[in-house]
């Protein structure tokens, strides 16, 4: 049996454009420039400290402010609109058949991540469907890796965490998980970097069952 550890935008599902999105148009509404890394810096950290970052970059709302108006823009998008990436479904349904376990830790809130997750009909092939928020940590702070393993019933060098972002896949490698780095979009001016410190990188889930 393998344990896998899934991220879900950009991994499981083809969400980075309205992930990408929504948490820019909080910063374009407020007139605030950003770099062009934006996308690599905001994406392993989830809603809430993303929100703690745009204050720090100028945005004069609360955080509370700031979380809600994102989830607002994103929950419609994720409960009827956002749709697996290719292969994925049928892979999962196929690794949960030959007796892997399968656990998901994302940045996205369950506002977002559940509805999408059982619209799609792959929710309850999941062990553990995880947001950050689930741990007070974002995907930057390797324990989140550490405390994943020991809820999943092992140790962080048995399982292999799957991302696209170059920052997760780097601390969760840190954190001394097995890490394959996934092809999407967003980041694929990433790619050689994410393939230079991960331990496989894969274009297409199905390469999963080679």
């Amino acid at each position: 049996m393998k344990y896998y550890l899934f991220d879900f935008d950009g991994t499981l599902v083809d969400s980075m454009p309205t992930f990408v999105g929504v948490m820019l148009r909080i910063l374009d509404e407020n007139g605030i420039k950003y770099e062009s890394d934006i996308v690599k810096i905001i994406t392993p950290l989830g809603y809430n400290d993303t929100a703690k970052y745009y204050q720090t970059l100028g945005v004069k709302m609360s955080h509370k402010e700031i979380v809600d108006k994102m989830t607002e823009y994103a929950v419609t998008e994720y409960t009827y609109n956002v749709q697996a990436k290719a292969n994925v479904i049928e892979t999962v349904k196929r690794l949960k058949a030959q007796g892997d376990d399968l656990s998901i830790l994302t940045a996205s809130p369950h506002t977002m991540l559940d509805p999408c997750l059982k619209r799609l009909g792959i929710y309850d092939l999941f062990t553990n469907v995880w947001s950050c928020n689930d741990f007070d940590m974002n995907k930057s702070n390797p324990q989140i890796y550490v405390e994943a393993a020991k809820k999943m019933g092992t140790t962080v060098e048995n399982v292999i965490f799957l991302d696209d972002n170059f920052n997760a896949d780097k601390t969760a490698k840190q954190a001394g998980m097995q890490v394959y780095g996934v092809y999407d979009d967003s980041s694929k001016e990433y790619v050689d970097e994410i393939k230079a410190i991960t331990d496989r990188y894969i274009y297409d889930f199905k390469e999963l069952l080679d």
